[in-house]
């Protein structure tokens, strides 16, 4: 009998270490950006990026229009121009809004000072090299690769572990350091939660660099009138009940909202991956290098 409850007792503390262990890896997996999340991100850039290297065609390009995960293409760059087996290439196309709305009142303005908005689109790799041209694998993508579509030579984006969210402090003290604002994000959506992307007007020339992390806040009655912040907005368009005046944006602590980490920077702007939010960003809304 007590042999049997010795191995019981064994058999519930191994379960209990496996699942402990377990536990412990989905903590760590759920605190590191994914693949997607950081090659898919896109960017902004005021640089000239490319344009002499692109994607020629494809194989079956009578019966396809675009290429994706698995499919063979092909690239104008060849042995002539120091391609190799093996190279690696990303796969890039520059963006503008199709619909040219603006989502407050400085936003085409910081967008036209970022620069150029650009879509990633996934890597290749090389497989067979011509004198002038060379056949390519798509062996990542993150959306339909075409004809004309601009390639890079590969560079990692190496980024560190998100910060704990039990951390995230809800009345964090102004850090201090540069502000700017959340200016667009990815599909230029108006609003983004925890784990989307958005692009913010600070670069290196403001000294950013990937892995820094920005704190993400609004004012009350805010001095960029958005949606969910215009002027008078708590006193005239919702709630109950009134005060003798309307206090301004400078009156009232501000609000922190959640916080994000750099994926990629370029001189005036930074690729933010948001990790954590306890409510909706807008665009308009503010930033500051934590």
């Amino acid at each position: 009998m007590l042999a049997k409850s010795a191995k019981l007792s064994l058999a519930l503390l191994l379960g209990a270490g496996i699942c402990a262990a377990q536990r412990s890896e989905a903590v760590a997996k759920a605190n590191q950006p994914d693949a997607t999340q950081i090659n898919c991100a896109g960017f902004y850039t005021d640089s000239k990026v490319g344009g002499e290297a692109y994607v020629v065609s494809g194989e079956e390009s009578l019966n396809k229009l675009t290429f994706s995960n698995g499919d063979y293409v092909y690239i104008n760059r060849g042995m002539n121009q120091g391609v190799r087996e093996g190279d690696l290439f990303s796969v890039v196309r520059p963006e503008t809004d199709p619909d040219k709305v603006s989502w407050f009142k400085w936003q085409p303005k910081l967008v036209k000072a970022m620069g150029q908005s650009y879509a990633d689109l996934g890597q290749l790799k090389v497989i067979k090299v011509q004198p002038k041209t060379a056949t390519a694998q798509v062996v990542f993508s993150c959306g339909p690769i075409q004809r004309g579509d601009t390639i890079l030579q590969y560079q990692p984006r190496p980024v560190g572990p998100f910060k704990d969210p039990v951390k995230f402090d809800h009345f964090a003290p102004v850090s201090g350091k540069p502000v700017a604002m959340v200016v667009t994000s990815k599909d230029w959506a108006q609003s983004v939660g925890q784990g989307d992307t958005v692009y913010v007007n600070l670069g290196t020339a403001q000294g950013v660099k990937v892995g820094d992390y920005f704190r993400i806040f609004k004012y009350q009655g805010s001095r960029a009138e958005i949606a969910p912040t215009a002027k008078g907005y708590q006193y005239k368009i919702y709630g109950f009940g009134s005060t003798p005046q309307a206090y301004e944006w400078n009156d009232l602590p501000r609000e922190i909202l959640g916080e994000g980490i750099v994926l990629n920077v370029s001189k005036n702007s930074s690729t933010v991956l948001v990790t954590y939010t306890k409510s909706e960003v807008y665009a308009g809304d503010y930033v500051e290098i934590e």
